[in-house]
């Protein structure tokens, strides 16, 4: 199996776990009543479940950029800080304009 397919299946499979865990927590904690309507309902399983996959494909989605971004290459360069002020040197510059007399 290719590497970019593995890693994208793990992701994905972090991304649901998390997403389990979310929704557990949102049930577990009552957020906004959802305990009592989910458990008050004929289709409150299904309404769980629904909220574990979209919010699963949010977390995957989250999990698989993040995991792609730290495929980079770190950078060699400087690493921040205070940069040296560039000198700056000011000094007049003449222009020359030719002057219009109006006639009365």
């Amino acid at each position: 199996m290719p590497k970019l397919v593995r890693l994208y299946i793990v992701s994905c499979a972090i991304g649901f776990a998390i997403a389990a865990a979310f929704v557990a927590g949102l049930i577990a904690l009552d957020v906004a009543n959802l305990r009592h309507l989910i458990f008050g309902s004929s289709t409150g399983l299904l309404a769980a479940g629904m909220m574990v996959f979209f919010n699963g494909v949010v977390f995957a989605g989250v999990q698989f950029g993040i995991a792609v971004m730290l495929l980079a290459e770190p950078d060699d360069g400087p690493r921040g800080g205070r940069r040296r002020p560039l000198p700056v040197r000011m000094e007049p510059v003449r222009i020359e304009v030719a002057s219009r007399r109006r006639q009365d």
